[in-house]
């Protein structure tokens, strides 16, 4: 009778868990609109964290053509380009405050970004700071990961986040 109270009463005192997952991407120059011959591929991992309100993440890429400039989070789906969400490196003048630099040519970047990071895209509805817009949209499969260089400034390598 004890562990019949005991086991009614536990969702009352356990603590309430939010959801948190990771997500992931694998990068290429053939998931680029329009697609690209490039030697370059990348990996990407996004601990999601509902609780502390932020988004850990890992990006690794190699073999680009091109000197690395930026990477990106971007609001799309897969075959279509969108806005820039968020910066995840930047090797050009003046990226968001607390931007790291991007390993050139080829390297890993880690990091963390909460809601202050997120800039937009305003146009597609995802207002600066709206975290919660910009996690729907990874866990819908409509946000992607995107490495620009020089030698394709709008993306050398791209991934959808799954």
């Amino acid at each position: 009778m004890l562990l019949l109270r005991l086991i009614a009463a536990a969702p009352a005192v356990l603590p309430l868990t939010l959801h948190a997952e990771t997500r992931q991407a694998v990068l290429s120059g053939l998931d680029e609109v329009p697609a690209v011959s490039t030697a370059g591929t990348g990996s990407f991992t996004a601990d999601i964290d509902d609780a502390a309100g932020t988004v850990r993440y890992e990006l690794s890429y190699r073999g680009l053509e091109g000197a690395v400039q930026q990477a990106h989070i971007h609001f799309g789906q897969p075959g279509v380009n969108g806005g820039i969400a968020v910066f995840l490196c930047s090797n050009l003048a003046n990226p968001p405050p607390g931007t790291p630099g991007c390993p050139d040519p080829g390297g890993t970047v880690r990091g963390v970004f909460q809601a202050g990071d997120v800039i937009g895209p305003s146009t597609q509805g995802i207002a600066s700071g709206e975290l919660d817009e910009l996690v729907g949209a990874i866990r819908a499969g409509a946000a992607y990961v995107n490495v620009h260089s020089t030698l394709v400034p709008s993306g050398e390598i791209r991934g959808p986040l799954r």
